[in-house]
């Protein structure tokens, strides 16, 4: 039966990715016991590397109009997927195809702690690839989206000075200020109160109205299931399910109460939107 869903924007075949790092923990009192031994050690022998296959043949395929929730436990891949979509990752095997240039915003987009919120919102929208006039004409409307100005002057203020909420408000607002091909955000909606959540969830319907696709990784399923009608949910690296957001939250949330669900493999319930 064929597609009828329109024009695809994202198509992920069989990517794999993966990466070294120091040492041969992951995590807790081992990693940490790791690098005070390179700390103390000063030019002895090399640090040994462990290779993690962060994502193990994803794939699916986006459509423009949609809004795709990415979920998981911590260090599924959700995020190291993101930036694969964005083209700042590489992948060892498969490949990725978008149409136009896609758009990744994050927690820890890098603006200019130094600089003023004004100035950030100009080097931002410029970065994002609009016009010095298009910044301008903008402007106002950054700002006032972004709600750091409603106590005080804190555009004028430098960003080592905001809240991480106030930064993560001012990076959604500049890179929602511009309509996308391909938008990707990670984790900026679970950082603002619920009216600032209620303005990103109305502006992101919008740029699907425009003809874009979002993806957005949060773990707030309840953002997710409001924000998107579609969810991967990604375990260990693998693609565990791909439907309908609501289905896919509850499927993950049952997996989440189990006994212990970091090792509780079950069977995959994957099913797709073909």
């Amino acid at each position: 039966m064929a597609d009828t869903r329109g024009t695809p924007t994202v198509v992920v075949d069989d990517v794999h990715i993966t990466y070294t790092v120091n040492g041969g923990h992951s995590g807790g009192r081992g990693a940490a016991t790791a690098a005070l031994s390179r700390i103390l050690r000063r030019g002895g022998a090399a640090p040994a590397m462990r290779r993690v296959h962060a994502v193990k043949g994803v794939g699916f395929v986006a459509y423009r109009g949609e809004a795709i929730g990415l979920i998981g436990s911590n260090g599924s891949g959700k995020s190291t997927l993101l930036k694969a979509v964005a083209g700042l990752q590489p992948v060892e095997r498969g490949r990725v195809y978008t149409q136009g240039q896609p758009s990744l915003l994050g927690v820890n987009a890098a603006l200019m702690n130094d600089l003023t919120g004004e100035r950030n919102v100009i080097l931002g929208g410029l970065a994002m690839g609009m016009s010095r006039t298009e910044v301008r004409e903008r402007y106002d409307g950054i700002v006032d989206f972004s709600g750091i100005n409603e106590k005080d002057d804190a555009i004028s203020r430098p960003m080592r000075t905001y809240s991480s909420g106030m930064g993560a408000r001012l990076r959604f607002s500049i890179a929602a200020a511009k309509s996308h091909d391909v938008l990707l955000i990670d984790e900026a909606l679970s950082t603002g109160d619920a009216r600032f959540r209620r303005r990103s969830q109305a502006r992101i319907d919008e740029l699907r109205a425009e003809a874009g696709t979002v993806f957005l990784v949060s773990h707030s399923n309840s953002t997710i299931t409001e924000t998107c009608e579609r969810a991967l949910w990604l375990e260990a690296g693998t693609l565990r399910m791909d439907g309908p957001a609501k289905e896919v939250v509850a499927a993950y949330e049952e997996f989440t109460a189990g006994p212990n669900p970091k090792t509780t493999a079950g069977p995959n319930p994957q099913t797709t939107n073909k």
